[in-house]
């Protein structure tokens, strides 16, 4: 465990983003394995196939994401109170709470499954692998729940290694698995999405097992499930709106994907490998504004405001200057990393990777600011001004990726990423430059203690 209300705030964030870096990499070798291992082994359709579905994942593992996080801010802020009861009873909300969520979003993700796929205009001859690769990892919606939250919790009490070295066992156990349900029995996607879903539930146990035996702040007892109703609620009021924004987030997503699969499998090929790679870059600067959630609800609740806004500045150096760094190099060797997915001799689906790059790699320093300001709100309790954000991002993907790819082509679709985190930046920048006024009028004042600290408004 780390408290992150002590000590030099560069420093802090720096060790404490290091492990969600290393982690969010070893997380999108998931989805890497998926389809390196199918892209390889059963052609280019299949691999289609999978990066067809990858929108409707988003939709609904981002709802799982944001859910999960959300209902983590509560037990930051307690930790960051020493309230340690509060972050035991917080962690079995939360699990209450996601067993619940989960029973909704598979019962509501399988039923749609069709009409999404036929809505995105999903090519016919992947449309049966999509629609069977898809089902799994849906069906396995619980694991990802389980795995969101539990490492969530681990992060809230200062702890980003971890869910780094459970999730690395994962991930071993995903690609072996997967490679022999594929080439060994002939399960083809079905292999790799029984392979994804089996690794979950792996992290899930072997993060239970660590808790357990070295984290005693989050070791539970039956008593802790008796919890009161408001409780219930509470958490799901912090963790609800954080999924929806994820979901928001998603739609555009999913109408991009349909804007793309109208250019045929080819273009469907090279959005999913392309976006694999850049997936990487993305999760590397999502993993500054992640660290923020963390730091500045345990700023918040011990009242630490000057730290909080020493740790913004910090955070959107680093991320901006990585950003740009990694957005040159994706440039510069993105197409070679592209040849793992499809292999040698396919040079339409490799050019056209290269127009993705193109349109995303010069803006990454956007987007690290869009990850540390949303995050950095969602710590201080703020869901609204996320969630409209996540509105005018999904407007403005959506928007662009049906107009440009008329006029031009795929490198129009592969615009509406950054378009779309220009969208919400505009929300966030002013909601920002609020909070900032309001915390130099606290610290000015010092008319808050810090065991009665509200929310901002």
């Amino acid at each position: 465990m780390q408290d992150l209300t002590k000590g030099n705030p560069a420093k802090l964030i720096m060790m404490f983003t290091i492990p969600l870096v290393i982690g969010y990499l070893v997380q999108q070798l998931y989805n890497i394995s998926d389809t390196l291992v199918v892209g390889q082994t059963l052609g280019v359709k299949s691999l289609a196939a999978v990066g067809a579905t990858g929108s409707i994942q988003f939709l609904v593992m981002g709802f799982v994401q944001g859910f999960s996080s959300g209902m983590s801010i509560i037990t930051a802020q307690r930790f960051g109170a020493h309230d340690m009861n509060g972050v035991r009873q917080s962690y079995a909300t939360s699990i209450i709470a996601g067993i619940i969520m989960s029973v909704i979003l598979t019962a509501l993700s399988l039923a749609f499954i069709n009409p999404l796929l036929r809505l995105m205009q999903t090519p016919a001859d992947i449309f049966v692998e999509a629609r069977v690769f898809i089902a799994i990892i849906l069906a396995g919606t619980i694991a990802t729940m389980g795995y969101n939250i539990i490492s969530n919790a681990m992060r809230a009490v200062g702890d980003s290694k971890a869910p780094l070295y459970y999730l690395i066992v994962g991930m071993i156990f995903n690609i072996t698995v997967e490679l022999i349900l594929i080439l060994k029995f002939g399960w083809g996607v079905e292999g790799a999405a029984f392979a994804t879903v089996m690794a979950q539930f792996v992290s899930i146990a072997a993060s239970h097992w660590h808790i357990s035996r070295y984290t005693d702040t989050l070791h539970l007892t039956w008593a802790d499930f008796k919890l009161p109703k408001v409780e219930l609620r509470q958490h799901m009021l912090a963790g609800v709106p954080m999924g929806f924004q994820q979901s928001i987030i998603a739609i555009g997503s999913v109408t991009l994907a349909a804007a793309v699969n109208t250019l045929g499998t080819d273009a469907v090929a090279a959005n999913t490998a392309a976006s694999k790679v850049d997936q990487i870059i993305i999760m590397v600067v999502m993993s500054f504004g992640v660290t923020m959630a963390t730091y500045t609800a345990q700023n918040f609740g011990a009242g630490q405001y000057g730290r909080i806004l020493q740790g913004v500045k910090v955070a959107l150096a680093m991320g901006m200057i990585v950003g740009t760094i990694l957005g040159v190099l994706e440039i510069d060797f993105g197409r070679d990393l592209v040849t793992l997915f499809v292999g040698q001799g396919q040079h339409e689906v490799m050019d056209l990777a290269q127009l993705y790059f193109w349109a995303n790699g010069p803006l990454y320093a956007i987007l690290a600011t869009l990850f540390v300001l949303r995050y950095t709100l969602q710590g201080l309790g703020d869901v609204k001004t996320p969630t409209l954000a996540g509105v005018g991002e999904m407007v403005v993907r959506s928007v662009a990726a049906f107009s440009l790819v008329v006029w031009f082509g795929f490198f129009g679709a592969s615009l509406a990423n950054p378009l779309a985190w220009i969208g919400s930046l505009i929300f966030l920048v002013p909601a920002w430059l609020k909070v900032v006024r309001q915390l130099k009028q606290k610290i000015a004042t010092e008319e808050v203690a810090p065991e009665a600290i509200q929310e901002l408004d």
